[in-house]
């Protein structure tokens, strides 16, 4: 038997996407020019992580959109996990990207290029002023939504990222420290490694429908089985379809040879109990009364 409990959901906005998206696409378009012009690495870095930002606020705008779909004959979950896929293409972006600012940065060191630190400062003051919008825009919806998060993160890491160039061109302009650019180049890569890396494992366990790091299995059984009624719940799965809806299905052994009528009362006591304790609120369960089957709570189908 089914159930559902009703989801809270937070309403996403989209206009705030397409805000961000064009903004991202002025700075891209600004600091590659700034950046050829000047030869600043970390200004290319920036600008090559704000083109990702455009690639992955797009991504982000598509699977928002394909997720408000209704469920259907061929797709019964309608695109519900599309924020999820698109939450770890962006993460792997960032990912792929800190390795090779890294060799750059690293290159660089060993090759340096003389910069002209006065349009780093002033391209780097640009992106701090329309990342910090961005960041303004999405910072609501961020936490609420694994997708958004990602594209949240991007462009803050991003405005951190102008702030670190900004720091370099002035160390530049007034030390002559040229070798900052590189530092700052390799600090920036590091940091988007650390927030790439931990958002790339968060979507990944959701994708590959791991149990959710709150859930205790063992809580649950024993929880459920302080019901009346219950003999033994077992052959349990439960794992997130996305942010908003945590799902379980399991056998429920009884202790009697109950009607329907009856094994209805006692799921709606189960279903209570799993959403008010642990937040589930899809819940589907398979009635049972001395079956002769694995009773172990994880059963490999």
């Amino acid at each position: 038997m089914s159930q559902s409990q009703p989801i809270h959901k937070h309403n996403v906005g989209g206009k705030n996407l397409i805000l961000s998206i064009l903004l991202n696409i002025l700075i891209t378009v600004a600091q590659v020019v700034g950046g050829l012009i000047s030869g600043s690495l970390a200004l290319l870095s920036d600008a090559l992580h704000n083109f990702s930002d455009v690639v992955s606020l797009v991504i982000s705008y598509v699977a928002h959109k394909l997720s408000r779909r209704k469920a259907s004959n061929t797709q019964t979950f309608g695109l519900k996990r599309s924020e999820l896929v698109a939450a770890f293409v962006n993460s792997l972006t960032l990912v792929v990207l800190a390795i090779y600012l890294s060799y750059e940065a690293i290159t660089r060191f060993y090759q340096p290029v003389f910069i002209q630190p006065g349009l780093v400062i002033w391209l780097s003051v640009l992106g701090i002023v329309a990342n910090g919008l961005s960041v303004l825009l999405l910072q609501k919806d961020a936490g609420h939504n694994l997708n958004m998060k990602s594209a949240y993160l991007h462009l803050l890491t991003d405005m951190l990222a102008s702030v670190a160039v900004l720091v370099g061109g002035l160390m530049m302009k007034y030390f002559q420290l040229y070798w900052v650019d590189s530092l700052m180049t390799l600090l920036i890569a590091i940091y988007l490694l650390i927030v790439g890396a931990g958002l790339l494992k968060r979507s990944t366990k959701m994708l590959m429908l791991f149990t959710p790091e709150h859930i205790d299995i063992k809580e649950i059984v024993r929880e459920v089985h302080k019901i009346p009624g219950v003999n033994k719940l077992h052959h349990i799965h439960v794992w997130h379809l996305n942010e908003e809806e945590l799902h379980l299905e399991a056998h429920l052994d009884c202790s009697e040879d109950i009607t329907m009528t009856q094994f209805t009362a006692l799921s709606i006591k189960v279903e209570g109990l799993l959403y008010e304790k642990f937040g589930i609120n899809h819940v589907n369960i398979q009635p049972e009364f001395h079956r002769e089957d694995p009773k172990d709570f994880i059963v490999q189908d």
